[in-house]
């Protein structure tokens, strides 16, 4: 889809303009209300210095949690996103509230950053006259926001159809190109790698990938589900015994085009969930009636890393274990350090599956890291994103 990009106005075009970024700034926070993972906030500072530096007047907001529209809460403010922003681009940002409702001033090559969005009545509904409304506020709307790519409102596709000037971000550009590149333009063989706890919040992803890639590997409580459906012993672990069916649909709908679905072999059970329950390793078919599968085994993660060394491209959403107990991570960590040494052009997103690169240490290693969950998984389904889609028709006239 062709739309227009940020960075392909000039110093000259940007100097004294009024430029809005709705960037995706929601990071996690713990209670205390510090920041404890800083990457969407890196992954949006090359627009905003592209801009700035060009002396543009520069309008930064974004959501932050699921605040009640016009009862922000302390925590849903973005005020230690500003206190963020101004350490990583080394100058002042100010956090401007109300904004809606009252003036503000923007020199030219500052940065000030616009109260959550979502705090706006309107906002998640679309609204076309807060969309007029904050159309009003810029001469060049920018979306930077892969993340929220896949929601229509106010903030990112409302306003493209009402700004004089609707653009896409640096980061929003390039998860487009990246995505585009991992899918349309795959080289063979094409590996997927899909993990979570249900296979039902993944069931349309999952059926769309059944089409389109040469390998469809599952993990966590999606993979138990699969187990299931094949017969095998899973005792207590997660799954969703009402898709077994759709289960077994998707492996046969791989194994008629002569893809496969590799299932584990061995894995790492306990009989409770806790980080220090005593791990034991498995042939699947030992599994009892009382353990709770929750890695795969040695013998799996092995196999599935000398597959991903003959891969062309790869794409993964998902740790395959419960990395977050080190007795449950090594086979999230085989496949993970198998990924970055594979010669295939590998995509990852997802928050979790950032969480993972990020445990392990790859992420200089992984082609493209995407900042998205729901609009990473709605673009490899190939749903039209809302948010894209809107710059495209601005893009056309």
């Amino acid at each position: 889809m062709l739309f227009k990009k940020l960075t392909d106005f000039s110093s000259t075009d940007l100097v004294g303009q009024r430029v809005f970024i709705r960037a995706d700034l929601n990071v996690p926070v713990d209670e205390a209300g510090n920041i404890t993972d800083d990457t969407r906030i890196r992954a949006a500072l090359a627009g905003l210095r592209f801009a700035a530096d060009a002396g543009a007047r520069v309008m930064v907001t974004s959501h932050l949690g699921r605040p009640t529209e016009g009862e922000l809460k302390p925590l849903e403010s973005l005020s230690l996103i500003a206190a963020a922003l101004s350490q990583h681009l080394g100058q002042p940002v100010r956090l401007v509230k109300n904004w809606i409702d009252s003036e503000f001033a923007v020199a030219d090559g500052e940065i000030v950053l616009l109260e959550n969005c979502r705090g706006n009545v309107g906002e998640k509904s679309n609204s076309a006259a807060l969309s007029k409304t904050m159309a009003g506020l810029c001469d060049i709307y920018v979306n930077d926001a892969f993340g929220t790519a896949h929601r229509a409102e106010a903030s990112t596709e409302g306003m493209a159809h009402f700004a004089k000037i609707a653009c896409a971000g640096p980061l929003m550009a390039a998860e487009l190109d990246a995505l585009t590149a991992a899918l349309a333009n795959a080289k063979r063989p094409l590996v997927a790698i899909v993990a979570g706890s249900k296979v039902s919040t993944k069931l349309t992803i999952l059926n769309a990938l059944a089409e389109k890639v040469d390998l469809l590997i599952v993990g966590g409580g999606i993979a138990n589900t699969f187990l299931l459906a094949q017969g095998s012993p899973i005792g207590k672990s997660l799954a969703e015994a009402d898709l077994v069916d759709e289960a077994r649909l998707i492996i046969a709908k791989m194994q008629a085009r002569g893809a496969g679905v590799p299932l584990p072999t061995d894995v790492v059970c306990a009989k409770r969930f806790s980080p220090d329950a005593p791990a034991t390793i498995k042939s699947i078919n030992e599994v009892e009636v009382d353990d709770l599968i929750f890695d795969i085994g040695p013998d799996s993660a092995a196999a599935l890393a000398r597959t991903l060394q003959t891969a062309g491209t790869i794409v993964w959403n998902g740790p395959v274990g419960v990395f977050e107990f080190a007795a449950f991570s090594e086979g999230t960590r085989v496949l993970a350090h198998a990924i970055a040494a594979s010669p295939a052009y590998s995509i990852a997103g997802g928050g979790d599956t950032v969480a993972a690169i990020n445990a392990f240490g790859i992420a200089d290693r992984i082609d493209y890291i995407s900042t998205a969950g729901g609009a990473f998984l709605e673009f490899l389904e190939g749903k039209s994103l809302p948010a894209v889609a809107a710059l495209g028709r601005r893009a056309e006239g």
